[in-house]
């Protein structure tokens, strides 16, 4: 029996005057609106209102009736499990009756309605849902066909993995086929929405789909001149993620699809161009890129360039023509949300030229215009030419140095921009071939820093620090002084775009040139200070990672009076002003981390404030946690960054301050929040109290002490290799521990040897993590040999092969200490493996004479065991300067 309900006159009276109300642009009446909406959420048949108004009641405005779906569809999202069965039957009834509504508004409002009906689990109660769309599309009615393909389109987006499951006995047997016959469907909306519901099971490699893989292919080729944009873009999507799971089936044609989406890329339809751009970048991705592309590159590379220039309306919305801004108050939304990076303890190396940063994402391409939306055909142009250029390297430069010759010296200046972009995507990969240029070039960027164009400024900023390796490496006189000058002079722009990209680019060139920048300190500090006076709210937040940048850089070259005084009272008038709940104290607590471990002792006067206001940091936000825990509907969770950062800063203040940190660990109760720290839930807070743990540990051992007992067991549970972080923390204080322990670190040896050895054996572990798990096993073999030596054999290899490669240092000294009285209490372990003892030797620079004794007797022991005849041939498999060290340094 059909579900008869008729709504009450005065009720509907009351529900479309609520809706003509709630489009009002007033906040007040708006906020009225929603508590009204909250109060008829009480009564069961208000949805049936809703419904009504969509599907029925022809005499009001199509907004109006299309608002009261939308309301519906918010109802449905928070309380479907509570609709009586007969408004739910009604709902659903009303839906289907109405998926051809004459009108594409109210069309696309039941679609998304039974779509949000269906990703409530009502797929399986609703079971004649899909075979009655799927008959719809065979309507002789256009509206009725488009509106349940764009029905179907929305359920594929929303459902795709339970349509692949069993729990619905796989209705996309049916359904492919269906929509692979609407792919030659005289309406280009159609075609469009067949494509659309295909494309959504490309990247799970659904059965049903591969089944029909060839077909699939076939008709997106007939498709691929066709005349509607939509069409084309979903043809191009498909290629795009059929390249990543299908390139099998690809290849054959690969020559075609190239040359397709050449044509593709400059489609007249910027979407369409758009998405056919992504195929570059992920073809980059392909091992066979080279190969394919190789024939293509003087079309390709001359349409990239090409694309990478900033389009009329671009420069309309990045107020190009705006070339004075800095007075002018940032938007609140402009902000974005910044990443607090956690601390993780990692040794220093010897060919400390160009690191391999696992996570340096600071030169990314899109720092230059992220107000436009957020991606683009100038933005996709650039990141595909710069991944081609990680991949062809030098082969590119035959394209791209002709272009470039035009570029860089013409007379407008977005042609002239685009150029300056280009040359910096292309950094990275040809950076080789580029050095015979860079003379002539870097000279030629810096005076683009004074253009008279924001933009053209901004650009040269960011491409002059994807070159700041080469720059440092030269002589300072020629290159670096002249851009640092110019730089700290856009620092100081009257535009906000180009302040942002000279503090950034600022920060590259101060990881890149260190020490170097000592002799400016003076002249640095004066503008970063005076910054401070000019900033608008954005960029104060890039301003403080400069100057935490520059801390890091100069280390403790920062620690002068006068330096301090400039330095320290901006600082400290921030951080007076902004309250505990500002996340703007993320980067400012960041900052002055860097500052306090670079100004040492110079940072005494001001640390106890910081200190206290870093432990109630730490404490709010665990009480807040705990309510919330307790009592989740009456306390909302903490943003626990603000725990995280102040543990960071508070492990910045031990590494600086080292013993004087002592008197304010006496009178806080941070080793009792620790406490609770590591044993967190997230991983992040576990990480950052792990690290302030191990500094802590050297800082000021006498107050942690009397947690060993308690802190040990938590550590050996937080050795896994999975949260890379957390148990490369974890590892290093468990070694600082064990060098404040000695013997007394006995007890607390088998909660923790056993993982550190699976660690240092495991394929595919970090450096960071190798290096700092070796050095943990050999203190812990130095102050625990007979607990530790028996293991030997199980890591001796790995434990040399991780360490031969950092510099010497206090970490390496204790860890070679420690195999070395390991090696003598169980000389049989390290036999197999002497070898690699050696080359670990051989990489010390110079070690203190007594540990230089302690090599030389266990050398001179091994040779004598085995006798001159034996010691020859063996020192004759070892490569010439391991020879020739161990002779002059050891006379073996």
């Amino acid at each position: 029996m059909e579900y008869e309900w008729k709504p009450d006159e005065q009720g509907l009276q009351q529900i479309l005057q609520l809706l003509k109300e709630s489009q009002s642009p007033d906040t007040t009446t708006q906020r009225a609106v929603q508590q009204k909406l909250e109060q008829l959420n009480q009564f069961p048949d208000f949805n049936n209102y809703l419904i009504f108004v969509l599907t029925k009641l022809k005499s009001e405005d199509e907004p109006t009736r299309s608002l009261s779906g939308l309301i519906l569809k918010n109802n449905v999202k928070a309380h479907f499990q509570n609709f009586p069965n007969g408004v739910t039957d009604f709902i659903k009834s009303e839906c289907l009756n109405n998926i051809g509504d004459s009108s594409p508004l109210i069309r696309a409002t039941v679609g998304i309605l039974i779509t949000t009906i269906a990703s409530k689990g009502e797929l399986q109660n609703w079971p004649e849902l899909l075979p009655k769309l799927c008959s719809l599309l065979d309507s002789e009615d256009y509206n009725t066909c488009e509106g349940a393909f764009g029905a179907l389109q929305k359920i594929c987006e929303d459902s795709a993995e339970i349509l692949d499951s069993d729990v619905l006995e796989r209705p996309l047997n049916v359904m492919i086929p269906k929509f692979l016959q609407f792919f030659k469907h005289s309406s280009p909306k159609i075609r469009s929405h067949a494509v659309a519901c295909v494309n959504q099971f490309i990247t799970a490699r659904t059965q049903a789909l591969m089944m029909h893989i060839d077909s699939f292919i076939e008709n997106l080729f007939a498709l691929a001149t066709d005349g509607e944009p939509e069409v084309r873009k979903n043809v191009c999507r498909a290629l795009v993620m059929l390249l990543e799971i299908r390139m099998d089936r690809l290849f054959p044609h690969m020559h075609n699809i190239v040359e397709y989406m050449l044509l593709r890329t400059q489609d007249p339809d910027e979407n369409v161009a758009l998405e056919a751009c992504e195929f570059w970048l992920t073809l980059a991705e392909q091992q066979i890129c080279k190969e394919v592309l190789s024939r293509h590159l003087a079309k390709l590379i001359p349409i990239l360039v090409n694309g990478m220039k900033y389009s009329e309306i671009d420069i309309i919305l990045l107020k190009g023509d705006v070339e004075e801004d800095e007075a002018v108050p940032d938007s609140e939304q402009d902000i974005r949300p910044r990443f607090h990076r956690s601390r993780t303890v990692a040794q220093p190396h010897e060919e400390d030229g160009i690191e391999e940063d696992e996570d340096d994402d600071d030169d990314d391409l899109d720092d230059d215009d992220e107000t436009i939306s957020d991606w683009n055909i100038r933005k996709c142009s650039a990141a595909a030419l710069d991944v081609l250029a990680n991949v062809l390297r030098d082969e590119l430069l035959p394209h791209i140095l002709p272009l470039l010759k035009e570029l860089l010296f013409h007379q407008e200046w977005v042609v002239k921009e685009s150029g300056i972009l280009v040359l910096g995507a292309i950094a990275e990969g040809c950076m080789q071939g580029m050095i015979p240029y860079l003379p002539e070039l870097i000279p030629h960027l810096i005076q683009c820093l004074s253009d008279k164009k924001a933009l053209v400024r901004s650009i040269t900023c960011w491409t002059l620090s994807r070159y700041a390796h080469w720059v440092v490496g030269q002589p300072p006189d020629m290159y670096l002084k002249p851009l640092m000058t110019e730089l700290l002079k856009r620092i100081l722009d009257s535009n906000k775009r180009v302040q942002e990209a000279a503090c950034s680019a600022f920060a590259t060139l101060e990881e890149e040139a260190c020490t170097e920048l000592v002799p400016y300190l003076a002249y640095i500090l004066d503008t970063l200070v005076f910054a401070f006076s000019k900033y608008q709210h954005k960029n104060l937040l890039i301003l403080y990672d400069a100057i935490g940048t520059l801390a890091d850089s100069v280390g403790h070259h920062l620690n002068k009076e006068e330096y301090i005084q400039m330095l320290m009272p901006p600082l400290i008038q921030k951080w007076n002003v902004l309250k505990d709940e500002d996340k703007d104290l993320f980067p400012l607590l960041e900052c002055l981390s860097s500052v306090a471990t670079a100004l040492q002792s110079g940072f005494l006067p001001y640390c106890e404030p910081v200190y206290q206001r870093c432990v109630n940091l730490v404490q709010k936000t665990l009480q807040q946690a705990m309510m919330h825990n307790a009592q989740p509907d009456q306390y909302e969770s903490p943003d626990k960054d603000f725990m995280i950062v102040a543990l960071d800063l508070l492990s910045g203040l031990a590494e600086g301050l080292g013993g004087n940190i002592e008197q304010l660990v006496a009178r806080s109760n941070i080793l009792t929040l620790m406490y609770q720290c590591m044993q967190d839930k997230m991983p992040e807070v576990r990480q950052s109290s792990f690290a302030l743990l191990g500094d802590l540990t050297k800082a000021c051992f006498q107050h942690v002490k009397s947690c060993i007992a308690d802190f040990m067991p938590i550590l050996g549970t937080n050795l896994n290799p999975d949260l890379i972080s957390v148990c490369n923390n974890a590892t290093w204080a468990i070694g600082e521990i064990s060098i404040q322990m000695g013997l007394e670190m006995q007890p607390y040896v088998p909660m923790v040897l056993h993982q550190l050895v699976e660690i240092i054996n495991k394929p595919g572990t970090p450096k960071t993590l190798l290096e700092n798990t070796a050095i943990t096993i050999g203190r812990l073999g130095y102050v625990c040999p007979q607990e530790v030596a028996p293991m030997l054999q199980q890591f001796i290899r790995p434990w040399c092969t991780s360490l031969r490669n950092i510099r010497d240092n206090e970490e390496k000294d204790s860890a070679f200490r420690g195999i070395c009285t390991m090696i003598s209490v169980n000389p049989g372990g390290v036999v197999q493996d002497f070898i690699f003892f050696c080359d670990a030797v051989a990489s010390w620079i110079n070690p203190k004479e007594d540990l230089r004794d302690m090599f030389c007797k266990i050398l001179h022991g091994f040779k004598n065991q085995v006798g001159d005849e034996n010691w020859r041939r063996f020192s004759d498999q070892f490569p010439l300067p391991l020879k020739e060290r161990l002779a002059a340094y050891y006379g073996v």
